[in-house]
C-alpha cells in the first residue's frame, strides 16, 4: 500500500532542494572567483612595481625620495633631492626635509626645510638659498620661499630675508620685505630687493641704509711745485724772501 506525502512535507523538501541548489551555486562561482581576483592582486602589484605611477607624477624633474606617506589626494616625501636645468640649460638643485604633493594639482609641491641651490647666467656666481617653507611650481621652475631666508653667493655676498620669489628659468630674486646684506667690506639693509640679469644687476630700495668698515682717510693733494730760482725779468737779479707771509 502506497503513502501519499502530506503537501507539507512536499513544501519542505522543496525548500530544502532549493537550499542545496543556491549552495552549489555559490560553490561553482566562488571556484572562479577566488582564483580571479589572486591573479588581479599579483597583477596589480606587479604594475606597480614595474610602472611607478607616483614618480609618473614628476616626469620632468628625477626625483630621490627615501619614504612616501599618502594620505587622501596628497603624498609626502621624506627626503627628496629634486634637480634639473633652466631653460636656458642652468643646472639646478633643490633638497627639503620634507615635499607635499597633492595628486589634484602635480606641478606644485610644497617644501618643507628646503634648500636650493642654483647657477646664474654668468655661468660662475652660484646662489643657495635656506628657507623653513617653500613652494616649488615645477612646471613654471618658480621658487616661493617664505621663513628665515639665508641667501649666500659664491661671491661671498650673504643677505637675510623673510620673503623671496625666485625664478630659475630668468636667474632672478625679489623681495618686498626688509632685507639685511652682509657685503665684503660692511653691511646694507633696505625694503626691498631686485636681483636681475642673472646676477649682473642687484637693486636695494627703501630705506637703505649702509655701513662701510675699515675705510682708509681720504690722501692729502700733494701741493704743487715751488720754483724757489725764478728767472729775473730783464736781466736783473731778483731775491725771494725767508720770511713767510702771515695772514691776518
Amino acid at each position: 500500500m502506497n503513502s501519499i506525502p502530506s503537501p507539507s512535507y512536499q513544501a519542505g523538501m522543496d525548500a530544502r532542494f532549493a537550499v542545496a541548489a543556491r549552495h552549489s551555486r555559490m560553490v561553482r562561482a566562488l571556484r572562479i572567483a577566488v582564483p580571479a581576483a589572486v591573479i588581479l592582486a599579483l597583477a596589480a602589484i606587479v604594475a606597480v612595481s614595474i610602472f611607478n605611477p607616483f614618480r609618473m607624477l614628476l616626469p620632468k624633474l628625477p626625483v630621490d625620495m627615501s619614504n612616501l606617506v599618502v594620505s587622501g589626494t596628497k603624498i609626502t616625501m621624506e627626503s627628496p633631492h629634486l634637480s634639473g636645468f633652466s631653460p636656458d640649460q642652468r643646472p639646478y638643485e633643490l633638497w627639503a626635509k620634507a615635499a607635499i604633493q597633492d595628486l589634484t594639482d602635480p606641478d606644485n609641491l610644497e617644501l618643507k626645510t628646503l634648500r636650493a641651490k642654483v647657477l646664474m647666467e654668468d655661468r660662475t656666481t652660484t646662489v643657495t638659498l635656506d628657507a623653513r617653507t617653500g613652494f616649488f611650481d615645477t612646471k613654471a621652475q618658480l621658487l616661493d620661499l617664505r621663513k628665515d631666508i639665508f641667501m649666500q653667493s659664491s661671491t661671498g655676498y650673504e643677505a637675510r630675508m623673510s620673503q623671496a620669489f625666485v625664478d630659475i628659468g630668468k636667474g632672478t630674486v625679489t623681495s618686498d620685505e626688509h632685507v639685511d646684506v652682509k657685503l665684503l667690506n660692511g653691511t646694507l639693509s633696505s625694503d626691498r630687493l631686485r636681483i636681475t640679469g642673472g646676477g649682473e644687476l642687484v637693486r636695494f630700495e627703501g630705506n637703505v641704509v649702509m655701513n662701510l668698515d675699515n675705510l682708509s682717510p681720504p690722501e692729502e693733494a700733494p701741493s704743487p711745485p715751488v720754483n724757489t730760482t725764478p728767472a729775473a725779468p730783464s736781466g736783473k737779479t731778483r731775491s725771494i724772501s725767508g720770511k713767510s707771509a702771515n695772514s691776518k
